[in-house]
Order: C-alpha cells, then sequence, then structure tokens
C-alpha cells in the first residue's frame, strides 16, 4: 500500500522587514513520504520570503515534474516567478528561468556543493539567479520543532531571519549568491 502526503497546518505572522511585506498567512502543507523535513522547511520559507499576489505551492509537491516547489503567477495565470527548493537540476532552472523570466533557488544544503553542479551548464540569465543558503544549524533547529499543526511568526530583516516555532525562538541567516558566480 503507497504512503500517503502527511498535512502540516502553519499559521505564520510574516513581518519582512527588508521587502516592507508585512502578512497573516494560513498555510496547509502537504509533506509527501519521500519529502524530507528540511525540505519542507525550506519550501516554507521559499513561499514566506518570496510571498506576493499569486504565490502558490506547486500542486503536484515535491513529485512535480513539470512545476517548481513555488511559483507566482500573475491574474492571467501566466507564471512570473520559478522558485525552486534544494538543489534543481540545471535543465529546471534554465527552463523555470525562460518561462517565467525571473527564478530563485532556496537550499538547505551547503550552497558551494549547490553552485558547483551549475558551473558550465546553461542557464537562461544565470547571473540573475539568485541561490539563497539557509544556515544549516537554524534549519535543524527549526525541524526538531515542527508538529503537524504549527503557528509562527517570521520576521526578516537585514538577511537575518527571526523565527518564533511553537513557542521557541531561533535566529538564523540566509545568504545570497548568484549563479552566474559559481
Amino acid at each position: 500500500m503507497a504512503l500517503s502526503a502527511t498535512l502540516h497546518h502553519f499559521a505564520v505572522q510574516l513581518a519582512d522587514v527588508d521587502r516592507g511585506v508585512y502578512e497573516d498567512l494560513e498555510l496547509r502543507v502537504a509533506r509527501h513520504p519521500s519529502e524530507t523535513l528540511e525540505y519542507m522547511l525550506t519550501r516554507i520559507l521559499a513561499y514566506c520570503l518570496q510571498y506576493e499576489e499569486g504565490i502558490v505551492f506547486s500542486e503536484g509537491g515535491i513529485s512535480a515534474t513539470d512545476e517548481p516547489a513555488v511559483q507566482i503567477r500573475d491574474l492571467t495565470g501566466r507564471v512570473t516567478a520559478w522558485i525552486e527548493v534544494g538543489a534543481p537540476d540545471a535543465d529546471r532552472v534554465h527552463r523555470g528561468s525562460k518561462l517565467a523570466g525571473r527564478a530563485a533557488i532556496y537550499t538547505h544544503r551547503d550552497p558551494a556543493k549547490v553552485l558547483a553542479q551549475y558551473a558550465g551548464k546553461k542557464i537562461h540569465r544565470a547571473e540573475d539567479i539568485p541561490l539563497y543558503s539557509v544556515d544549516r544549524s537554524f534549519i535543524d533547529a527549526a525541524v526538531a520543532l515542527i508538529d503537524r499543526r504549527n503557528t509562527a511568526t517570521l520576521s526578516v530583516t537585514e538577511g537575518v531571519l527571526y523565527l518564533d516555532l511553537n513557542g521557541t525562538s531561533l535566529r538564523g541567516e540566509i545568504t545570497e549568491h548568484r549563479l552566474g558566480q559559481a
């Protein structure tokens, strides 16, 4: 019998001072049986840190081969931002950048290794694509706090994440790299 997805609920108060975004979000996130908690948390962070009108998680989750983990669509349904998580292959990033015009990658992995996999690969406008890496110790600490129902306050200021997750406060850095500088 196939395993089914686990549904997680996140009530997030988002205060992204860097972008001037302040929202209360109710996120219902289906975690595929093969998806790690680290990947799911990075996917949620990507959603929050890219939040704007029209943002959605991909319908197929991590098993979607033709969609990114997170995307932003305009009112006509056209994809305007292609947001990947983890260490997607160069072909996916290339395709997403061409399709949407704007792409980004969020990773919980070693950014040097992720960037190295793109060296010498053809990626549309690679120099314009940011790779955001999140402190691994921050990810590990936050993952240990995740329940099926979660309350969170996420504040972002000057590239520093302040997360209160289920009553525990964490602080971590988010660092921006560029694919074209790999």
